[in-house]
């Protein structure tokens, strides 16, 4: 019992002196809103940045690493993953995405995350410092998360808890079986099954969200003896356009349907997916409504689609001056959320200028989600997370040399990398 005692104020005593101070030196800087600065210095205390410049003095106390030859940009990060709360997909008891039900907005991922997963420190070996988590199923799914990727505990972790309310907005879904080919009896029925559907959702989509409306005018208008409904008190920040709505839309159809349905209630939206949201990008644009790009390194969408339409939908946006950001969307066997920087990578040499590929894992992501203010670029004031790489972080070659979280270094180890060291040497 003496020794856990021992053990715990140890612990307490290293949680209270927070971050050191510490002068990373030498290195070429990277603030991603500004130009880079050669043999230049990097200044973090109490988890902020102190200064960025030349020729910093050395303050008292201060640790310095020197980095010469080496590179320092900002943390990355990823827009739209599960991570925490999911660790093995085949495995249903190791998934908290979703529960039952439609309509689920009093939902947070942020009390289902599992700060101990294995994917935090697989992701954070490629230079990813910050995700956004999001639950799902049903219509709206609950609210989303952005947290850093270090930490005991959510209370550690979270920058914004919630960022953001998510909805999957209705949309004809057909069944695989029946996809492409000509147009018999039983793919009629099945699409006329499934845009009842559709209109069914739509119309409950709407109903709730009136429900909403008029609970917060209840709300307002009644005394302190009103009844709470969780689910519409959920909905209240939303209304009252604190939160924004992440809004699931992926073809022009369903895209069009989301943006009108946002001005009918005068929410704010940001677009998740949005794979032919090259076809709207005008419409997106006037309506200031940046997306949350699905993976680049996929397929084509549609069969008749350009065999680099994925990786020319970011360049063909920004010419249209669409904020965007890269996002993963997994952890998973295909969408593994270390790939983020190479996601971005494959959209340069189809369009989009490398820096502006840089931008959309950094201060594009930070400014979509509200925290430009803090995250995102190496600016003084702003929270220190920071990485260290002997070249371009979005070069599959490059390598992550040491990372910063909130000022505080960051161990690089990782499962994928202890497996590799395994089988390497039987």
């Amino acid at each position: 019992m003496k020794t856990c005692w021992i053990i715990f104020l140890a612990v307490a005593c290293l949680r209270a002196a927070g971050p050191e101070t510490i002068l990373l030196r030498g290195a070429t800087v990277h603030p991603v809103t500004g130009p880079d600065i050669a043999d230049g210095s990097v200044l973090m205390r109490d988890g902020k940045i102190a200064e960025v410049g030349v020729r910093i003095g050395v303050p008292k106390g201060a640790r310095v690493i020197e980095l010469k030859g080496l590179h320092i940009y900002p943390g990355m990060i990823d827009s739209a993953t599960e991570i925490g709360l999911t660790e093995i997909e085949a495995v249903r008891e190791m998934s908290d995405i979703s529960d039952i039900g439609l309509f689920k907005p009093q939902l947070r991922a942020a009390a289902a995350v599992n700060p101990a997963s294995e994917h935090i420190p697989v992701t954070r070996a490629n230079g990813i410092t910050s995700v956004i988590t999001n639950p799902g199923g049903g219509i709206i799914a609950g609210q989303s998360v952005l947290m850093h990727l270090n930490g005991w505990t959510m209370e550690d972790m979270a920058v914004r808890a919630p960022v953001a309310m998510r909805l999957e907005f209705p949309q004809i879904r057909m069944p695989n079986r029946f996809g492409g080919g000509a147009e018999t009896p039983a793919r009629a029925s099945a699409y006329a099954d499934a845009k009842k559907r559709y209109e069914q959702q739509l119309r409950e989509l709407n109903d709730f969200m009136e429900c909403a409306q008029r609970y917060r005018q209840a709300k307002t208008a009644a005394g302190p003896d009103f009844e709470t409904d969780l689910k519409l008190e959920a909905m209240i920040p939303v209304l009252d356009g604190k939160l924004p709505m992440l809004i699931r839309a992926e073809k022009e159809k369903t895209i069009k349907e989301a943006i009108a349905f946002a001005d009918k209630q005068k929410v704010h939206v940001i677009l998740e997916r949005g794979t032919e949201a090259w076809k709207v990008a005008a419409e997106l644009k006037a309506h200031n409504i940046p997306v949350v790009l699905p993976p680049t390194l996929r397929l084509p969408d549609e069969e008749d689609d350009p065999y680099d339409k994925p990786f020319s939908i970011p360049g063909e946006l920004w010419k249209a001056g669409v904020k965007f950001a890269f996002a993963s969307y997994g952890p998973g066997a295909e969408d593994n959320p270390r790939n983020l920087p190479y996601q971005a990578a494959a959209a340069v040499g189809f369009g989009l200028p490398q820096e502006e590929a840089l931008k959309a894992v950094t201060i594009n992501p930070a400014q979509i989600w509200g925290v430009g203010d803090e995250l995102g670029s190496i600016e003084k004031g702003k929270c220190a997370d920071l990485i260290v790489t002997d070249g371009d972080p979005l070069e599959t070659r490059t390598q992550i040399k040491q990372m910063f979280i909130k000022g505080a270094p960051v161990d690089l180890e990782n499962k994928h990398h202890l497996l590799y060291e395994k089988y390497l040497a039987k």
